[in-house]
């Protein structure tokens, strides 16, 4: 199966760079250029994608309404947000915008390819300790849209969101917690579908903000 990848970034020479290193990969190809994200959004009526490699900051349209507006299509892609800053409040509102996790436009070649594949494949990229700092520097910021997770989840659950927010894969989870993977798999749907949230990176968010992690 080949990935078709889009490149949303107003910088030229940066869209080209990473359009040269999706394509020298044999099952990636890039799909679709654009330069903000009105161009984008107009270009996905017609073209099919899996993956929209998306800066944040970009003129006419940034990557936060794109992202948004994206979520709203019938079959969207995922979205990877890149970004200058570590600690970057754009970063996060894209993420809650339903971006599945971001990377900063410095990683290297095989970093953006291991991330695109992580993000196709539904495990958000969320482990980062650039993430850890911006969820924690701007959730703690930012007024509260508490979940109250205690009253929905089971004390099972409650331990694997806890380990979620760490960054822990699912085989983590298993190892920590003594379980299958096929379990903590169920557990994952099960917390998805309880707080009605898209993904992982909705579930850190919501740890960050409901205090679990302990950093509040």
């Amino acid at each position: 199966m080949t990935l078709r990848i889009g490149i949303v970034d107003d910088q030229e020479l940066l869209r080209g760079g990473v359009a040269m290193v999706v394509e020298s990969q044999p099952d990636m190809t890039v799909a679709l250029q654009a330069s903000n994200g009105a161009e984008a959004l107009a270009a996905l009526g017609s073209v099919i994608l899996d993956v929209v490699v998306m800066d944040v900051r970009m003129p006419v349209m940034d990557g936060i309404e794109a992202t948004a507006r994206i979520q709203r299509l019938p079959d969207p892609p995922k979205v990877l947000v890149l970004t200058t800053f570590d600690v970057d409040e754009s970063a996060l509102a894209a993420l809650r915008a339903g971006a599945s996790g971001f990377l900063l436009k410095e990683a290297p070649a095989e970093e953006l390819l291991t991330a695109i594949r992580h993000v196709h494949q539904g495990d958000a990229i969320i482990a980062p300790s650039t993430t850890a700092r911006l969820l924690e520097h701007l959730v703690a910021a930012e007024p509260v849209h508490r979940h109250t997770l205690s009253g929905k989840l089971s004390a099972r659950e409650i331990e694997v969101v806890r380990l979620i927010a760490r960054g822990h894969s699912n085989a983590e989870i298993a190892a920590e917690l003594f379980l299958s993977e096929t379990t903590v798999k169920t557990h994952v749907r099960s917390i998805l579908r309880k707080l009605r949230l898209r993904d992982r990176v909705q579930i850190v968010i919501a740890a960050y903000e409901s205090g679990l992690t302990g950093r509040r």
